[in-house]
């Protein structure tokens, strides 16, 4: 169950990841909070803090859990090289970012070293 929580804890930190590329302080800190309701768009402008906020939560909750069980070492690794590749994927697939072959390459080579650590001896 412990893995299950640190995949978990990969994706929040993914999403953590996003939460943050697309949270804007600035406009964040000029809301005007006593006409919060009333203005159009501010949600947009709070989605991502929230995010931030949760998804942060819920990552140091589930590493916290799988760390019970999984030597830290190992723990940290698989979650950053999870969140690593996902990150890579998910910017390369949905938001149309650039890419070569070699890009490929290293994400191949972390998912094999992400997988040697998963084995028991």
């Amino acid at each position: 169950m412990a893995w299950v929580y640190l995949i978990i804890a990969a994706v929040f930190e993914m999403a953590w990841t996003f939460s943050l590329r697309f949270m804007n302080v600035k406009r964040l800190r000029a809301l005007h909070w006593k006409a919060f309701f009333t203005q159009p768009g501010n949600w947009a402008i709070v989605w991502p803090f929230i995010g931030y906020i949760l998804f942060g939560l819920g990552n140091v909750y589930c590493i916290s859990v799988a760390m019970k069980e999984i030597p830290a070492s190992t723990c940290l690794a698989v979650w950053m090289g999870t969140a690593l590749v996902g990150v890579k994927l998910v910017e390369i697939i949905f938001l149309k970012g650039s890419y070569d072959v070699y890009q490929f390459i290293y994400i191949g080579l972390i998912l094999v070293g992400v997988v040697g650590l998963r084995k028991n001896p």
